[in-house]
Parts: C-alpha cells; structure tokens; sequence
C-alpha cells in the first residue's frame, strides 16, 4: 500500500479544508485496536482488516500497532487543539485494548464545544466499569444489532448471550448520563427492530437506526442489507414530530421525537453531503456515508475515508512536532477536498 508524503514546509499549507470540516462538526474518529471480542459479519473495522475475515483466513491480518498511549494522547490532542471537537473512541472493540484505560483516563478537560464519546458493543462495559466511571467520557454508545442470542450469533458469529450486551448497556446507563444505541438494518435482525426501539424507548434512550454501507468486506452478504422505509413508515405511527437533517457533513438523517427520545434514521434516499475527491471516486455508488470523520488507527494511520485504503496518511513520525502533525493532516485533506490525492 502507497501512503501519501508527508510536506516538508509547515507554513505553505492551506489550513482552509480542515478548518471548514471542523466547523462542521466533523468527527474524530480513534480506533484504539482492530481487535474484537466478536464478529459481526458487516464490519468494516474502520478500515483495516476486520475480525471476520482474520477468523476465516489467518493470513488476513490487521496492521501491528505502532502508537502507545503517549503517542495517541498527542495525535489527538494536536488535532483538537487544531479545531476538532467531536473525538469518538472505536475498535474493533475499545476495550478489549490495553490503550483504553491509560488513553480513556488520560483525555484533558474538554472545551465547552468539545465531545468525547465510547462506542462499544457493550460486553465490556460492566467489567471496566469502575475506571470507565472516572473518565471524562461524555456518552457512551452501544451497538445493539441483536435482541436474541439467535441473532447476536447469526450475526456477530458469537457464543457471548444477549444478556451480556443487555447488561453492559444498564451499567453505562449507572455510570453515563448519556447513552445511546445504534442498530444496523439486516435481514437478520429485521424482525426484531420493533423490539429494539421498545427497548430503547422504555429506557428513554436514543437510538439510531442505519443503513448498511457497502464495503468489500461485506460484498459477499450484500443481500442481508434492508431498507429504513419500514422503520420510517412504523415511526410515523408513533409521531408527528420528523423533521431532516442534510447540513454538515456526509450523512444525512431522518430525525423523530418520541415523547421526547430522539430517534434517527440515516436513510439512503437522503443523499450525502460529498465534496472534492468523492466528486469523482468509483465507489461512490456504493457509500451512504461521505466525507464526515477522519480515522486514527493504531498503526499512526489518518484516512478521510474507510472505503479508500488508498488516501491513508501516515503521521506516527510527525507525533513530537504537533505543528508539522497539523500541516500534514491539513495539507492531506486540503488535497482530498481538491481531488489531487
């Protein structure tokens, strides 16, 4: 894989691009590991070679982690004092990682704007949970693509129950004043989604429904993707308060109130916010999401886009000089937004 070059010169970049994808709240997304304790089939694991296909073929392997916790706290700390304020912590699962609880612990104090959110499967929640409660997390977010231990196996390809994931998510309700959900639309969870927004609502949590991205790590089960027409058409039953939200960046999303719990939809028929290198991408047909996050992985790696391993940059070299760090990172999407990388 050829990754971009870093510049040479700090002070010639162009620091407009990255400048505007912070004013619109664009995420920071920081994987800490590209390990999981489970393996659902759609996992596009930020990019990186994603646990299913490890459990299918050993010699598919995600990259070796270069980044400690020292390294990460300064990755992320230049790019938010840089203007990110939306930092999410991922995986695989974040906390199946060492990196969690010395990075999770270590996070300034965030500015008033800013956000640091968890999102986990929920099994390992109860386990951590008392290290988890002294962290400056604002939200935690569980993903819930299963109701049954029927499901979470055909799914997630797991023998860990449903109780596990049931439990996680009330012990980061004991500890988080904000939990949400997030499910992914499937055939194989289809029949239990009615029961999955009950839940959710009987808890007063939000939850977001989505449609499935289309990656080359789920092509071969494409045909389990459905759409949120059904989920929209049964919220409408519940509510009168929808409304759409296209601004920003990448997606966009339907947006219920149900006595008072948000409800959200990223629904296909939207259409996506994409700018400069999605303009003319050949996989753009197939992406729902655009250009709304830059990853960090563990191996020191920067992507704008978890489609295209291909616009990856690699900055582990440029931690102890958070200047050059930020022009690299800005001169990289500067480039992405003009469709030169």
């Amino acid at each position: 894989m050829q990754e971009a070059p870093l510049p040479v010169e700090a002070d010639a970049v162009d620091f407009t691009a990255l400048q505007n994808f912070a004013a619109l709240r664009g995420q920071l997304r920081v994987s800490f590991t590209p390990r999981c304790n489970i393996a659902c089939w759609f996992c596009h694991n930020e990019g990186d070679v994603p646990p299913p296909r490890t459990k299918l073929d050993r010699t598919l392997q995600p990259r070796t982690r270069t980044l400690d916790a020292a390294g990460y706290l300064a990755l992320i700390g230049a790019l938010m004092d840089a203007g990110l304020k939306r930092v999410y912590f991922t995986g695989g699962e974040p906390l199946t990682s060492p990196m969690a609880r010395p990075i999770l612990e270590g996070m300034p104090e965030q500015a008033p704007d800013a956000s640091y959110t968890l999102i986990t499967n929920g099994t390992r929640i109860r386990t951590h949970q008392s290290w988890l409660s002294r962290t400056r997390l604002d939200k935690v977010k569980v993903s819930l693509h299963y109701f049954s231990d029927e499901s979470l196996r055909a799914i997630a390809g797991t023998r860990i129950s449903i109780a596990a994931v049931l439990d996680g998510i009330e012990a980061a309700r004991e500890i988080f004043q904000q939990v949400e959900l997030n499910t992914l639309l499937q055939k194989e969870n289809a029949h239990e989604v009615p029961r999955i927004l009950d839940f959710a609502l009987e808890r007063r949590l939000p939850v977001q429904f989505i449609e499935l991205v289309g990656t080359d790590f789920n092509e071969s089960r494409a045909s389990s993707a459905v759409s949120a027409d059904a989920i929209v058409t049964h919220l409408r039953t519940l509510t009168s308060e929808e409304h759409v939200e296209v601004a920003g960046v990448g997606q966009g999303r339907r947006v219920f109130r149900v006595d008072g719990v948000e409800i959200d939809v990223i629904h296909r028929d939207l259409g996506r916010h994409h700018v400069g290198q999605c303009g003319t991408c050949p996989l753009r047909p197939q992406c729902v999401e655009g250009f709304w996050a830059l990853r960090v992985d563990h191996n020191g790696g920067v992507q704008p886009c978890l489609l295209r391993d291909d616009l990856r940059l690699n900055v582990a070299g440029l931690l102890s000089d958070p200047e050059r760090l930020v022009a690299a990172v800005a001169g990289h999407i500067t480039s992405f937004t003009e469709g030169t990388l």
